[in-house]
């Protein structure tokens, strides 16, 4: 009984001095509500990401890449893979733009090439510690740089 009392008052202390801790760390207001994200939607962003991968490297079916990144930027705008979703997108304008791939674009020419120049430079901008930023630089310098209405 003695040795019972003992280890709980141990237990007792170590858990009152450890508490503080935890509190000089920071974690007291939570995560910031900007950055909260729906589990599921996150999950089905990131399976339509993955199939968007498929359709741009495996099938060279851009038009079906870009449907996919599109329903990615209206169903999660937060999503956490968004600068590979705009790369994606980016390069899929770009090629279709090229009349490359397996389909033919549905659009005019300078109007996915404009598409592409946004998402490029939505990425230099936004994203500026993603792996992708520097791709996007060179695709950007290739087209002639960021427009005006690209770089709102």
């Amino acid at each position: 009984m003695r040795k019972r009392f003992t280890l709980m008052c141990v237990l007792a202390i170590v858990f009152i001095f450890s508490a503080p801790n935890v509190r000089a760390q920071g974690v007291s207001r939570g995560p910031d509500p900007s950055t909260v994200r729906n589990l599921e939607e996150e999950k089905l962003s990131m399976h339509d990401l993955i199939v968007a991968r498929h359709y741009f490297k495996q099938k060279k079916a851009y038009r079906a890449a870009l449907d996919r990144c599109l329903d990615i930027f209206t169903r999660t705008p937060n999503f956490s893979r968004m600068d590979e979703t705009l790369y994606l997108a980016a390069m899929s304008n770009l090629l279709l733009s090229e009349k490359k791939g397996k389909q033919t674009p549905s659009v005019p020419v300078e109007k996915l090439r404009e598409e592409a120049r946004t998402y490029f430079a939505r990425i230099v901008k936004e994203y500026p510690d993603s792996s992708f930023r520097s791709r996007a630089e060179d695709e950007l310098r290739n087209l002639g740089g960021a427009t005006a209405q690209s770089a709102k």
